[in-house]
């Protein structure tokens, strides 16, 4: 039931549930078992206790002078034989049961009292066919008994045991082959989101849950692909539709400042015409990378990270000086192109709020993180995440650098992200590694 509270794989919700339903029904059956060999040990008590009893009565003769007489061989230890008045006639009583031998000596009817756990008296009175009269009393001890019930109670907990990890073991075997498929068409269908939606599982015609399963991820990877074209589509449009008329006002101000008869305030406007229209045709770019870095990227290039950071470097515009020390060998599971794209952005920013940005990498399993550090004024704790909100911007650019980045490296399984450090700020981008 943990497994079911803590969210736990259905696989492990599946075994403990199997084994919490097997071990309550083990504790059942061993409480009904004990209870009936209890209530069986307290039977076979009483019936042996009776046919001792029986078998005494049955032996007892009146002798010449009128008292009771039984044979040797039936007074075992324990039997005792009393007369009408209560006197002992034949046997002895044990030392410790005296007083309960005495008062079932002259009992009027069967009657059998249980002394502590572990002992049982039976007194029965008796009339000889000629008239005489008398009580015999038996005790039976209940040790072999209690031994017997012990010994069940260990074996029935042993197997009990046993039935609980066979069942865990059988349920983790059965549930793992019955949900391999499944767990094989989970990965599958995410890698073919992440990377190529073109891959179909057509398991063709069948009624059983899994084909089912693969027909409906089938129509929500076409649904998926769908809406991708569509908005690729889209942004197409967008970009030829602003880029034609941003194209001929920026070749109008060249060609306007290129003239001579242009005054200086002329050509003061037309630099700050064309210095806006370069700024809104980055602004384009940067938009439409932005919307088309929402979806899976085709991956499998490789580059030298060492290439790649001189190319983001190179890319950056902001004041500030970079260094970095990366192994020369490292290499990155994305062509340079992308790899700059996740990169620039972050090294762009850094160098724009500080002075000095120093560029360090670490290989992690599959993962390479390039841990970017500036000495600048550093971003709060409870504002990093803003930094990657689109628009969100402190150094008058369009806000599209840091957002790119990480939806870039999220689209190739990374990501980007602020670190904790004492000075200044810190991102880590963690891209694959080849």
């Amino acid at each position: 039931m943990i497994a079911l509270r803590s969210g736990g794989s259905f696989r492990t919700q599946l075994v403990v549930l199997t084994s919490a339903v097997t071990g309550i029904g083990v504790v059942v059956l061993i409480l009904v078992l004990q209870l009936v060999l209890a209530r069986s040990a307290a039977g076979t008590i009483d019936t042996v206790l009776s046919d001792h009893a029986d078998a005494v009565i049955g032996s007892v003769t009146t002798g010449p002078q009128g008292d009771l007489q039984v044979p040797e061989a039936q007074l075992e230890a324990g039997v005792a034989v009393y007369d009408e008045q209560g006197e002992l006639a034949a046997g002895a009583a044990p030392r410790s049961l005296r007083e309960v031998y005495s008062d079932l000596s002259t009992t009027s009817h069967s009657r059998s009292v249980e002394v502590g756990d572990e002992t049982r008296v039976l007194g029965r009175p008796f009339t000889l066919a000629d008239g005489t009269r008398g009580a015999v009393v038996v005790t039976e001890s209940a040790r072999p008994y209690e031994r017997a019930e012990r010994q069940a109670l260990w074996l029935s907990l042993g197997a009990g045991a046993l039935m609980v990890l066979l069942a865990a073991g059988l349920s983790a075997w059965v549930s793992r082959r019955a949900l391999r498929p499944v767990v094989e068409m989970s990965r599958s269908a995410d890698d073919w989101s992440r990377h190529d939606l073109t891959h179909r599982f057509d398991l063709g015609p069948g009624g059983n849950e899994l084909t089912e399963l693969g027909r409906t991820l089938d129509r929500l990877l076409d649904r998926v692909a769908e809406a991708i074209r569509a908005e690729q589509r889209l942004t197409s449009e967008l970009a030829h539709e602003l880029r034609t008329p941003l194209a001929s006002v920026q070749a109008n101000a060249q060609l306007a400042l290129a003239g001579a008869d242009a005054g200086p305030i002329s050509r003061e406007s037309l630099e700050e015409v064309l210095a806006a229209a370069r700024r809104m045709s980055a602004t384009i770019d940067g938009l439409l990378e932005l919307a088309r870095a929402e979806f899976p990227m085709a991956l499998g290039g490789s580059c030298l990270l060492a290439d790649a950071l001189a190319d983001a470097v190179t890319w950056s515009h902001g004041p500030g000086a970079v260094s970095y020390d990366v192994d020369e060998s490292l290499r990155l599971a994305l062509d340079d192109a992308l790899a700059v794209r996740a990169i620039g952005p972050v090294v762009d920013n850094a160098t724009r709020h500080g002075s000095h940005v120093r560029i360090t990498a670490a290989a992690v399993d599959d993962w390479v993180d390039i841990i970017v550090d500036d000495d600048g004024p550093g971003v709060g704790a409870e504002d990093r995440e803003a930094c990657f909100l689109p628009g969100r911007t402190t150094t008058g650019g369009a806000g599209l650098g840091l957002p790119l980045a990480r939806r870039v490296a999220r689209s190739a399984g990374g990501d980007v992200a602020f670190a904790d450090r004492a000075s200044g700020a810190r991102v880590v981008v963690r891209l694959p590694r080849r």
